[in-house]
């Protein structure tokens, strides 16, 4: 994804389901890899909590670590690395942190404290989640004689499970009542301070948990590969946390596994970008199923380049879309799609990780911004070869327009076709990633210009999925070129999306697609895209719910 869009966290749980070896730190270890094998899912903030077995009165049952620094995680795991090991230690949680609501402040970072003087009320809670009717649920709670102090999702969904705690419910009741009315998406872990673990997910399944129970520990994490890594698991013995149930592991280490709500086969709308973007690649599902997306590509990427195999470089662009790019080679050769001609391909851009400018002046510092990613010269013959780019994803369109294209551009080529593993992202998200304005989309731009100087009372009459409707692919994708295009760039620019059907045929699995088609799987997201849309026609900024 070229488009810098902060999107899902990650949660970390290990339950010692008997003592920890004598030497070394065995649990402190194991969080601190489940942590740093999910690196790339927050980087606004880190936190954990580790409880002991039977804590003793006068002094607190747990010990809390919290970072929001520059460098949250490397904190963290300082922390972590320096604390006084405990023999009993027991429940390990963590989580790392993607702000896509509140401040980059520290108490906005996981896990959330809910005290109390009994060991059963008192409540620790970590998660990777975002609720659409946050708003409603404060209200509510404010209604019913509470006195909440923050306004954050994850303080209210914490005090809302408490509740139900100190009103006497068992684990599995709490959770299920306290968030019966939540709408959005969810996976979260917790522990109270008599020693009851738990990892629970939303109905739809939106947001990824992963389990892996043996003799010594049960274990969750948000991707598969971060268990594997740091228990040596296959990925056979990793399973799902099934959509609407609970993990719930007591303080003796009995497991089990409870249904919160009734759970519907239709119901399961996993997060498909998981699959295109989000989720490392080195779980195995997943690395098929990128290159999956890059075969499904081939034949339309063949028609945008005319079939001119002779005069066509293949190449990709961030280094996320490689896996995608090896299935997009594959595809060429193994279907006989290049008919024996040998394909030309390299890494035609790297980004500079490292690249900083602090210099003031606006059009100097749009200079520098061309130069974020370092180029190849010499691969592309100017003026002659059509340059193929695979991307994961095209969302706001920003530094594809901004860098991307001029700094291809600089190479000299005749054509630049941008090939983009996702569909065209036409409606906001509110279940996670960073983008529930319609008017940064530049699917949604390419469509009001389609429509025209009465785009707006259209907009008002018509429902959204009707007026795309009213243009096929080829003309919104034109149209998409058209907007990424910068005046001053010389070869002809052409744009190929990923079609929602070779989507779902690529990842049967998760088949969670409302950003590309409106199709979203509750009510709070409909509600959502009602006020994105109000916002855009009243031309108000800002986030949606």
């Amino acid at each position: 994804m070229s488009d810098d869009v902060k999107h899902e966290c990650a949660v970390a749980l290990a339950v010692l389901r008997k003592p920890a070896p004598a030497a070394g730190d065995f649990g402190g270890t194991k969080l601190s890899l489940l942590l740093e094998k999910q690196h790339n899912r927050g980087q606004d903030g880190a936190g954990a909590a580790i409880l002991g077995a039977d804590p003793s009165p006068g002094a607190p049952p747990y010990t809390l670590f919290k970072s929001a620094s520059s460098t949250p995680l490397a904190d963290l795991l300082g922390m972590i690395a320096k604390r006084s090991v405990q023999a009993r230690e027991r429940i390990f949680l963590g989580h790392l942190r993607y702000a896509t609501f509140g401040k980059n402040d520290v108490a906005f970072c996981h896990p959330f404290v809910h005290e109390s003087d009994e060991l059963r009320h008192t409540l620790l809670l970590a998660g990777n989640f975002n609720l659409t009717n946050a708003a409603e649920l404060f209200d509510d709670y404010s209604r019913h004689g509470a006195f909440p102090t923050s306004k954050a999702d994850g303080y209210l969904v914490t005090q809302l499970i408490a509740r139900e705690l100190e009103r006497g419910a068992d684990l599995r009741s709490a959770l299920s009542r306290a968030l019966c009315r939540a709408d959005g998406a969810w996976t979260l872990c917790g522990m109270t301070g008599d020693g009851w673990a738990f990892a629970t997910r939303d109905p739809n399944g939106i947001r990824p948990a992963f389990m892996l129970v043996t003799e010594e520990a049960a274990v969750v994490a948000s991707e598969r590969p971060a268990i594997q890594a740091a228990f040596d698991a296959s990925p056979e013995e990793v399973e799902e946390i099934p959509p609407g149930s609970a993990l719930i592991i007591s303080p003796g280490g009995e497991v089990a596994i409870a249904k919160l709500w009734p759970e519907r086969e239709s119901d399961r709308r996993s997060c498909s970008f998981e699959r295109i973007y989000f989720s490392r690649a080195n779980d195995a599902a997943i690395h098929r199923e990128r290159k999956a997306l890059g075969a499904a590509l081939a034949k339309p990427i063949l028609e945008a380049v005319g079939g001119d195999f002779g005069n066509t470089f293949f190449s990709y662009i961030p280094n996320s879309a490689r896996i995608a790019f090896h299935g997009l080679l594959e595809a060429l050769w193994t279907e006989g799609l290049a008919e024996g001609k040998p394909v030309r391909f390299g890494e035609i851009a790297v980004k500079d990780a490292k690249f900083r400018t602090f210099i003031a002046d606006a059009a100097a510092r749009r200079e520098f911004y061309r130069h974020v990613y370092d180029v190849t010269y010499g691969l592309i013959r100017r003026d002659r070869d059509t340059l193929v780019v695979l991307d994961d994803s095209i969302v706001r369109g920003n530094t594809m327009k901004r860098a991307i294209l001029p700094m291809l551009d600089r190479l000299g080529p005749k054509r630049i076709v941008i090939a983009s593993s996702a569909p065209p992202i036409r409606y906001p998200d509110c279940y996670g990633i960073d983008m529930s304005s319609l008017g940064e989309l530049v699917a949604f731009r390419a469509l009001v210009n389609l429509m025209g100087e009465n785009a707006d009372e259209e907009l008002r009459n018509a429902p959204l999925s009707e007026l795309y409707a009213r243009f096929d692919e080829k003309e919104h994708a034109d149209e998409i070129a058209r907007l990424l295009t910068p005046p001053d760039l010389k070869a002809d620019v052409k744009v190929v999306f990923q079609s929602v059907g070779s989507l779902h045929e690529a990842c049967p699995g998760d088949r969670g697609d409302w950003y590309f088609t409106g199709n979203y799987p509750t009510e709070g997201g409909r509600k959502v895209l009602a006020t994105a849309l109000t916002n855009y026609l009243e031309r108000k900024n800002g986030r949606s719910y």
